[in-house]
């Protein structure tokens, strides 16, 4: 595919998972491989990665005094999706980057699908209008168990001096039990856009084999 006068696309590769599963150290890792390979990367999160997003990423996070329903709250993350996808994502993939995206769309239906019980067919709508056909050229799934993940993210909290968890990881371990079902269950249905990769083991490990999922899936591009 090629992007605007002539340059071919980039690839758009997302990292998904729940808490203290290990994405910014991966994403950090890749980044440094494929630059070293001479692309050009752009490193992105959602939500966020420009300003106005990351405006509205504060919203969502920030354990205010106002009820967020699922329902606005997945409106929220679509808003600031859009943003990123019109003023970051689109125009760095046209331009012939790399984008490595720490949690794209499927967290959304993990998140607010899986956990919160917002309608499928409503975030596909959403997902269909914002997106535009823009799918992820591949998606890593780093997966471990819930208490596992819950407690490494508790001492990433605790050593940055954050003492208050924000409103995700506040949640239940019931709750973020149905967003790793869920993203397992997209990983099933979407075996060729999706590779999951075991995060239960050190930094090292899981970054090896994200790595080696990244060649494998892609490798006539990296």
């Amino acid at each position: 595919m090629t992007g605007a006068a002539g340059q071919r696309r980039g690839l758009f590769v997302t990292l998904e998972g729940i808490e203290g599963a290990g994405k910014s150290t991966v994403a950090a890792a890749l980044c440094a491989m494929l630059r070293a390979r001479g692309h050009l990367v752009r490193a992105t999160r959602e939500p966020g990665g420009t300003p106005l997003a990351e405006r509205l990423r504060a919203s969502v996070l920030e354990r205010g005094a106002e009820l967020v329903s699922p329902q606005v709250e997945t409106l929220l993350m679509f808003a600031a999706r859009g943003i990123h996808l019109d003023n970051l994502i689109r125009p760095a993939l046209a331009a012939g980057e790399w984008v490595l995206c720490d949690r794209f769309t499927d967290a959304t239906r993990a998140y607010q699908g899986g956990g919160r019980g917002v309608p499928l067919a409503l975030i596909e709508q959403l997902a269909e209008a914002v997106q535009r056909g823009l799918e992820p050229d591949l998606t890593l799934l780093l997966d471990l168990p819930v208490e596992q993940g819950l407690e490494r993210a508790r001492i990433r909290r605790e050593a940055a001096g954050e003492a208050v968890p924000d409103r995700f990881e506040s949640e239940t371990l019931e709750f973020f039990g149905r967003v790793r079902a869920a993203y397992r269950a997209l990983a099933a249905a979407h075996p060729a856009r999706f590779c999951v990769i075991d995060a239960g083991g050190d930094a090292a490990s899981v970054v090896s084999a994200a790595q080696h999922a990244l060649d494998r899936r892609l490798g006539g591009r990296t």
